[in-house]
C-alpha cells in the first residue's frame, strides 16, 4: 500500500463526508478530532483493534478488507453508513459498507480491485451511539461478539453485530425497543475457540441492552 500510487494517508473533507484514505491507520483515526467528535463509536471500535503496535501499522481499510465476521470496525461502520471507495482497472465505483461483506473472509472486491478510502456521512441531525465487544480476557483479544448501536431523534434505532453470523449483520427499526426479534432471527452464532453457540446466543441480548442505552443516553446528553 504504501508503494501505491494515489492511495492517501489523510482524513478530509469531501463533500458532506469525512473520507478515510486506505492508508489511515487505527492511531490516527482514533485521535482524529472530526472523527472523534462526529463519529466517536468507530473510535470506540478502533481502540480495540489489536495492540498499540499494531494500531499503529494496521488500516481501516485493511480491517474491513480482512471481512472478519468479528471485525471490529465494520459494526461501527455499518450503522453510520459507510461507503466503500473501490478502484480497479475497469474504474472506479463506492460500495455501501453494507453490501461489501459477502462472507467469512470475502468481500465484493474483484480480484484486480483494492479500496482507495471510506467515507463517512456526516449526521444531518443529533444522534447517539456506541460500541460494545465481548471477549474471552482483557487486552488484546478477537471479539466473542461485538455490538454497535446508534439512535436518532426520532426514535429510529441501527444495531450492527459482529462475530455472530458469516458475515457482519445490520438492522434497522423505528423503534430500538421492539428490534430484539429481529436481531436474534438475523444472528446465527456457532462454536469456536472463543464462545460457544449457546453462551454468544445467551450474551447477545446483554450486550446490546447495553449498548443500545448507553448510545440512547449520548443522544439525550447531545440535544441538552
Amino acid at each position: 500500500l504504501k508503494r501505491a500510487d494515489g492511495l492517501s494517508d489523510r482524513i478530509t473533507d469531501v463533500d458532506s463526508s469525512l473520507r478515510v484514505g486506505a492508508r489511515v491507520v487505527m492511531a490516527d483515526l482514533i485521535t482524529d478530532e472530526r472523527i472523534r467528535r462526529h463519529f466517536p463509536a468507530l473510535v470506540e471500535a478502533a481502540r480495540v483493534v489489536g495492540s498499540m503496535q499494531i494500531r499503529h501499522r494496521a488500516t481501516l481499510a485493511g480491517n474491513i478488507c480482512n471481512a472478519s465476521p468479528a471485525a471490529d470496525t465494520a459494526p461501527a461502520l455499518l450503522v453510520y453508513g459507510a461507503l466503500v471507495n473501490v478502484i480497479g482497472r475497469s474504474g472506479a465505483r463506492r460500495v455501501p459498507v453494507v453490501d461489501f461483506f459477502t462472507g467469512p473472509g470475502k468481500t465484493v472486491l474483484a480480484p484486480d480491485e483494492m479500496v482507495a478510502a471510506i467515507d463517512l456521512p456526516m449526521p444531518a441531525v443529533p444522534v447517539g451511539a456506541a460500541f460494545g465487544r465481548l471477549t474471552r480476557r482483557r487486552g488484546v483479544d478477537l471479539a466473542s461478539l461485538n455490538v454497535c448501536c446508534l439512535v436518532t431523534p426520532s426514535g429510529k434505532a441501527r444495531i450492527a453485530l459482529g462475530a455472530v453470523a458469516p458475515r457482519p449483520v445490520l438492522i434497522q427499526e423505528d423503534d430500538g425497543d421492539a428490534m430484539m426479534d429481529r436481531v436474534m432471527a438475523q444472528s446465527s452464532p456457532i462454536s469456536d475457540v472463543r464462545a460457544s453457540r449457546e453462551y454468544r446466543t445467551a450474551m447477545l441480548p446483554v450486550f446490546i441492552r447495553r449498548t443500545l442505552q448507553i448510545a440512547k443516553d449520548r443522544l439525550q446528553r447531545a440535544r441538552a
